[in-house]
C-alpha cells in the first residue's frame, strides 16, 4: 500500500513538473550594445516595454533573412554583428504564440546606433500617400513618381528588399488582427 500512494504521489509531481510553464518572447525591441561597438542587442519585454528578466536561453531568431541563435541572459541577447553603416533590421522571432516581427532601422552616427522601430503603418501609408498626391494634383505626377523611386533606392540600397518589406506588412496585418 505504501508503495502505491508513493508511487502514485511521485507520477502527479512529475506531471505537474511537465506542466509548468515555457518562457516564450512574445515582444521585443532593439537597442544599442552597451559593451560593443557598432553591435546592437535584443531585449524581450512585455507590453509596457519592461525587461523580461526571467528569459534565459536560447531562443532562434531570423535576422534579416538569415537564421540566428541569440542566447538571452536576464532578456538581453546581445547580436555579434558589427553594423558598418545604417541599415534595416527586419528580425522575426516564432514559438508557440506564432510569429513575432518587427523591422528597424538602425541609424548610425558619431560611432553610435540607434534604433528607430519602423511601423508597418508608415510601409504602407508612404506608397498610397504619394499615389493619391499624384492623382489629386496631376502636375505633381512626374514629382510623386520621382520621390517613390527615391524611397525605393533608399529602401534597397539599406539593406531592406523587396520582400522584407511586404513581409513586414503581412506580418502587422497578421499581428492586427490575430491581437
Amino acid at each position: 500500500m505504501k508503495k502505491l500512494i508513493l508511487t502514485c504521489c511521485f507520477c502527479l509531481l512529475s506531471i505537474s513538473a511537465l506542466l509548468a510553464d515555457t518562457i516564450a518572447i512574445n515582444h521585443f525591441v532593439v537597442k544599442e550594445n552597451p559593451f560593443a561597438k557598432d553591435e546592437i542587442a535584443f531585449v524581450a519585454v512585455d507590453t509596457a516595454t519592461n525587461i523580461q528578466e526571467n528569459v534565459n536561453g536560447v531562443f532562434s531568431f531570423t535576422i534579416n533573412g538569415f537564421v540566428e541563435q541569440l542566447r538571452f541572459d536576464k532578456g538581453t541577447a546581445f547580436y555579434r554583428h558589427k553594423l558598418e553603416k545604417s541599415s534595416f533590421i527586419y528580425a522575426r522571432h516564432q514559438n508557440d504564440n506564432g510569429t513575432h516581427s518587427m523591422l528597424y532601422y538602425v541609424y548610425r552616427h558619431d560611432s553610435k546606433l540607434t534604433p528607430v522601430k519602423i511601423s508597418w503603418l508608415l510601409l504602407v501609408a508612404i506608397p498610397v500617400g504619394l499615389v493619391l498626391i499624384g492623382y489629386l494634383f496631376k502636375r505633381f505626377i512626374i514629382i510623386a513618381v520621382i520621390i517613390f523611386l527615391i524611397f525605393l533606392y533608399f529602401n534597397y540600397h539599406n539593406s531592406l528588399q523587396l520582400g522584407t518589406y511586404f513581409q513586414s506588412i503581412i506580418d502587422g496585418l497578421k499581428g492586427m488582427f490575430s491581437s
